[in-house]
């Protein structure tokens, strides 16, 4: 193990854990969290934490995920967790004194707003219109006006579905679902999408870190729904899945145009559920040397 400290906010989070179990083996680490059991307790959406010790890295991957908000109340967490956390985090490590000479903000491919698109690249318009989009928007843009004022590496990772144990989520339901026999396929499942294991992501932080820079993180091989489901019902032990064809989805689908937005499903949500959206990692393995493994080869026992 290193003498080099790294603070982890989020450490209580999905990706966070991970974090913390796969850079513990090498290097010393301080976790940051609203909840008990974290070397540093802080809410950053109300407080400006305080700290004791220097760090070398700081990985910044607290946030509140993308759920969609129900009431204006909801909407507005986003950008006090995701945009006034982030703000006060760098507050605390002002305040401290010695800055720290990387900073690592764990992003999302929701800043470019795509329902659908083929390899999508870190150049792409960001375009994201809905509160969690915007609020990671704005963060990435603070943090890379503060890392230039004060002289630090930023390194921004733009993930896609996170895959890993007990993952939250539309990929927890799923696998919710089909342990309890309940999961249908939706359509052909040839929609391709990207996802990236979180075990990947969480070993290569060290690494780009030192570089900085804007980087999309994906398995390289973009799999369909049908894989993917296929592959957790491997794992459940699930001998056969239903499915609902295209058609009878689609009809669904007009039918929810004209309810409305109580209803489950309409058009637009149909066509998000039934198109590939996948994006290129390119850059982070010919600048970074990104060497993922895939995630349906790989899948752990969820």
């Amino acid at each position: 193990m290193t003498h080099e400290l790294i603070l982890v906010t989020g450490a209580t989070g999905f990706l966070g854990r991970i974090i913390c179990q796969e850079l513990s083996i090498d290097y010393s680490i301080e976790t940051l969290s609203k909840s008990s059991g974290n070397t540093y307790r802080a809410d950053l959406a109300t407080d400006v934490p305080v700290f004791e010790n220097n760090f070398r890295t700081v990985i910044h991957a607290a946030a509140k995920a993308h759920v969609i908000p129900r009431i204006g109340k909801e909407a507005d967490e986003f950008f006090q967790i995701n945009v006034q956390g982030t703000v006060h985090l760098t507050k605390g490590l002002e305040r401290h004194g010695k800055l720290p000479a990387q900073f690592v903000f764990i992003s999302s491919v929701a800043v470019y707003g795509c329902d659908d698109g083929e390899m999508i690249k870190e150049d792409f318009p960001l375009l994201g219109e809905t509160p969690y989009a915007k609020s990671k928007i704005q963060a990435e843009s603070y943090l890379e006006d503060w890392s230039k004022n004060n002289n630090i590496k930023l390194t921004i990772l733009r993930l896609p579905l996170l895959v890993g144990q007990n993952p939250p989520g539309n990929l927890g339901k799923m696998i919710g679902w089909m342990k309890n026999g309940l999961y249908v396929g939706i359509g052909s499942g040839s929609a391709r999408k990207s996802m990236v294991l979180a075990s990947d992501v969480a070993r290569f932080i060290p690494v780009v870190a030192k570089l900085g820079g804007i980087y999309n993180l994906t398995d390289g091989y973009h799999p369909t729904i049908f894989e993917l489901e296929n592959a957790l019902a491997e794992n459940q032990k699930r001998n056969k899945l239903y499915r609902l064809p295209d058609a009878f989805l689609r009809a669904v689908a007009k039918a929810g145009d004209v309810v409305g937005d109580k209803f489950p499903v309409n058009s637009q949500k149909f066509l998000k559920l039934t198109s590939s959206l996948t994006f290129s990692d390119a850059k982070a393995r010919e600048i970074a040397g990104w060497k993922p493994h895939s995630v349906i080869d790989n899948l752990p026992n969820l």
